[in-house]
């Protein structure tokens, strides 16, 4: 008898993933391809469409004719601030252009002009000004240099909506898409802003529905329940908040550590847009307040100077372990060493300055330095939330000195660990989904890890 599963396409900027995930939620199948980027019109790299719409097709079709597995529903996890312009046929009008390409200078001036000013702009939409992260600034992008091109636009679909278009034929738009950095949504009144309207942007942009949404396609002479597809933030948070009941902050670490409180209420404020936050949305189209960290990327720069400071191997970091009398020596007469490659803070000094004769207490104070804004990120999240519980996934979850100290720093909130490899994926299979997922959710699919304060306290 084959087993019944809910297939998963979870498409990130270098790996693209597919999943069968049983009616438990165990992952039974995966596979994954990366594709070289190509250019777009003017040399930049963008995304190879064709190639991974081909893939999907492949994949799935494949998959659908196992002899092992029945597929029951498909869904569609993927990175955001990424629009597909498709024409009355359907057909893609434009590369999938690169959400980090970017935009001349006059573009910024004359949208900022119109609509500003920027500040104000960014804590009503819960987006700062980030270039063509922004898909909103994007659609203006695309109307100012590409007037044609924007009139041949019937509708403008983000990446987990196209997808899920190939397979179904139905063009939507989507909260969690819609509502993450774009500068479309205006969270006050809870429609888009009226820059979108003046703009005839809103003309692009077919009917809004929500992630739990589906319909019930006859593919290929079989039925299925299709998805309208998640962006993959607002995906990886979704089994936390489904199994969870009391509030809490998830801290998901990676090239970038993303602050996610769940549980905010009210705007942003100016001096939030200051602090780097933004909105993203639920499912329901409430916001979520983020706060963001180039945690990963500044490690990554920071541990390769370390190794050629100390004339030790790139991966010798990997190999320090919490040493408390290590961490009471350099807190002991704590100064700011590191002058950060790809971040500001106002501690740092004008040059990065060693004074230790060790590689492993270079960097333990490190990671207290890059902890300390950690905090800062994570408090700036929280805001007036009273939250006492902590989750942190991702890749640094498993890094014994930023954890334990982490956990020292946000002092009395409870810090946990999670495995979610899955996160992404598995919140696309659990959100058109009917079931309910016990409080025990985490613990049996995320290896929750409770860590426990010991530094200060002996």
């Amino acid at each position: 008898m084959k087993t019944k599963v809910t297939a998963v396409f979870d498409i990130g900027k270098t790996n693209k993933k597919f999943f069968l995930f049983d009616e438990d939620f165990q992952e039974v199948h995966r596979e994954y391809i990366s594709f070289e980027e190509i250019q777009d019109e003017d040399g930049y790299p963008s995304e190879n469409l064709a190639a991974l719409e081909e893939w999907a097709k492949e994949v799935f079709d494949k998959m659908l004719n196992s002899v092992e597995y029945e597929i029951e529903a498909l869904n569609f996890s993927c990175y955001g601030a990424s629009w597909i312009h498709i024409d009355e046929k359907g057909t893609p009008l434009t590369p999938l252009y690169n959400y980090m390409k970017p935009l001349k200078e006059d573009i910024y001036e004359a949208f900022y002009k119109a609509y500003g000013p920027e500040n104000e702009l960014s804590r009503i939409t819960g987006s700062p000004k980030l270039g063509m992260l922004n898909t909103g600034m994007h659609l203006y992008w695309l109307k100012n240099a590409q007037p044609e091109t924007f009139k041949k636009i019937k509708y403008s679909l983000h990446l987990p909506q196209y997808l899920s278009y190939l397979f179904t034929g139905v063009p939507v738009s989507e909260y969690t898409s819609i509502g993450c950095h774009t500068l479309l949504w205006d969270f006050e009144k809870k429609d888009y802003h009226n820059w979108v309207y003046t703009e005839g942007i809103d003309k692009k942009l077919p009917p809004l529905a929500s992630s739990r949404q589906s319909t019930i396609i006859n593919y290929k002479g079989k039925k299925i329940k299709m998805g309208i597809g998640i962006h993959d933030s607002s995906s990886a948070l979704l089994p936390y908040i489904r199994s969870i009941s009391k509030p809490f902050i998830l801290v998901s670490t990676g090239t970038w550590s993303i602050s996610i409180n769940p549980f905010n209420t009210g705007m942003l404020t100016l001096e939030d847009i200051e602090n780097d936050s933004l909105f993203n949305m639920r499912i329901d189209g409430s916001p979520v307040k983020v706060s963001r960290l180039f945690l990963g990327n500044e490690y990554k720069l920071q541990v390769k100077a370390l190794a050629d400071h100390f004339n030790v191997s790139d991966d010798s970091h990997r190999n320090v372990k919490f040493d408390q009398e290590t961490f009471f020596e350099i807190n002991k007469d704590f100064v700011h060493m590191f002058k950060w490659f790809t971040m500001f803070s106002e501690d740092m000094p004008a040059e990065t300055s060693i004074s230790y004769d060790k590689f492993e207490h270079a960097y333990h104070q490190l990671i207290l330095e890059l902890v300390l804004l950690q905090e800062k990120s994570i408090r700036a999240a929280m805001g007036n939330s009273k939250i006492q519980q902590l989750y942190v996934d991702g890749g640094f979850s498993d890094n014994e000195v930023y954890i334990h100290l982490l956990s020292e720093y946000m002092g009395n909130m409870k810090l946990s660990t999670t495995d979610s490899s899955l996160g992404s994926a598995l919140g696309a299979a659990i959100v058109i989904s009917d079931v309910v997922l016990e409080p025990t959710f985490l613990d049996k699919n995320y290896a929750v890890k409770k860590h426990v304060s010991s530094i200060l306290n002996n």
